[in-house]
């Protein structure tokens, strides 16, 4: 077998509990409340970790008693009641039913507008850009005191204007969009299709200009942290580490009913070669007729008549897939509830929120070995190679025949969610990273507005 199987300690009948009351015995209370703002050039709540990481960690420092404002473009997440969403809104053009007569009149009057829309038509990416440019115009016109401002991976020179006006600034960096563009070239033998894929990360050009100047870095992981530095020529000393965290009170294991038989789950935020979709349908394909009730849940969106899913048709595979989109956190829990096990397929993760969360719903986890998963996986999952479709077969079939594995490593990836991965833990970590850089800071230019 080519999988990679790892057995870890073996778990008392009482850790479960155990591994509870270790978390809520933290004292997670900061020594002083500062007030937070988060950036986020856009932020849906339904797809994509950037609107999951703005939601849940402005809700965890609010509950260790800092104040957070959330600086949004569109789309908007999702928040606590008790933090401040400010809206920059831009054109919003992936929401548009036509990009070519999506600019209005009063849209030409504005050079920001006008460059978001030029760029999306010539099938750039600009949001970056054009946030960082909304967001200077904003803090001149309102002149806000914040003790930080914690921007989320928009990287663009506006973020950089604010460190160099005297405002405390950290940049979380996920990981650097340097590898989706390697992986989508390297999937991608057409030349015209090359170079529109070139076209739409022609902002890494921004984004690497802007890190080389930001005095305050941080990643998700150890994997991040050495592309990153890699990449965008950068030290990695320069480059904190302070992992994701898990809504573990929401995303937990179902309190009653049996998982469904040989029902796999995996979650694909966008349908990209990096996600590696394609290679856990190779893999369906391989052992469906060993296993008479396979089906597979994917959640999230497949492009109409893309690669994917005319991949699927090709493998004759349509009727054990079953798509779910746009679901609310509870409907997504239950889905896991639902679910035998789950596979991450991804070439490369900087992080994998969704591996994160089938393991804290106590489901066995199935990953690659793609960037940061073997991290959050440690020895509480099955580990497989990238981009091996036969290793991903064999591994779920150990699984859907085991049902002592499947308990064991359902309960094992909860517990170390618990220990490491919650969100309070990484609001602590990062409490202590904002207040170094407040210490190292000189008076911003609104301090004393």
């Amino acid at each position: 077998m080519t999988f990679v199987e790892s057995r870890p300690f073996r778990l008392p009948a009482h850790s479960m509990l155990a591994a509870n009351l270790w978390v809520n015995k933290i004292d997670h209370k900061p020594k002083n409340s500062l007030r937070i703002c988060l950036l986020s050039y856009r932020s849906n709540p339904y797809s994509g970790g950037q609107g999951i990481y703005i939601k849940y960690l402005s809700k965890a420092l609010v509950e260790i008693g800092h104040e957070v404002d959330v600086i949004s473009g569109q789309p908007y997440p999702e928040l606590d009641q008790r933090v401040k969403l400010i809206k920059l809104p831009g054109l919003n053009l992936f929401e548009a039913e036509n990009h070519v007569t999506a600019l209005e009149p009063a849209h030409l009057l504005s050079f920001t507008d006008f460059f978001e829309w030029f760029s999306m038509l010539t099938g750039g990416f600009a949001e970056p850009y054009t946030f960082g440019r909304r967001l200077v115009y904003y803090f001149k016109k309102n002149k806000p005191n914040y003790d930080i401002v914690h921007d989320n991976q928009s990287l663009s020179y506006g973020t950089l204007q604010l460190q160099k006006m005297g405002i405390p600034l950290l940049t979380t960096i996920h990981h650097p969009i340097t590898s989706d563009l390697r992986i989508a070239l390297a999937n991608e033998s057409s030349w015209q299709m090359r170079l529109l894929i070139r076209r739409w990360h022609s902002f890494l050009k921004m984004q690497k200009k802007v890190v080389r100047q930001l005095d305050h870095l941080v990643t998700v992981s150890e994997a991040s942290r050495k592309d990153i530095a890699n990449d965008f020529k950068v030290s990695e000393a320069l480059i904190k580490i302070v992992p994701n965290g898990i809504d573990v009170d929401t995303f937990r294991p179902s309190d009653g009913g049996e998982r469904e038989s040989c029902t796999i789950m995996v979650t694909a935020s966008a349908d990209v070669p990096l996600k590696g979709l394609d290679f856990l349908l190779k893999a369906i394909a391989e052992i469906k007729d060993e296993f008479p009730n396979l089906k597979l849940l994917v959640l999230g969106k497949l492009k109409e008549d893309g690669n994917t899913a005319q991949l699927i048709k090709k493998l004759g595979i349509e009727n054990l897939i079953y798509l779910y989109s746009e679901l609310s956190t509870e409907q997504i829990v239950g889905l896991y509830a639902r679910a035998t096990c789950a596979v991450v397929p991804s070439v490369y993760e900087g992080f994998g929120l969704p591996a994160g969360e089938a393991m804290a719903c106590g489901v066995p986890t199935i990953t690659t070995s793609g960037g940061a998963l073997p991290e959050v996986v440690g020895d509480s999952g099955i580990i497989v190679p990238t981009k091996d479709y036969s290793a991903i077969a064999n591994a779920l079939r150990l699984v859907l025949s085991d049902s002592r594995l499947r308990e064991e490593l359902g309960l094992q990836a909860r517990n170390r969610i618990l220990r490491h991965f919650s969100w309070a833990i990484a609001a602590d970590k990062l409490t202590t990273v904002y207040q170094s850089i407040i210490n190292q800071t000189a008076p911003n230019v609104f301090a004393n507005h």
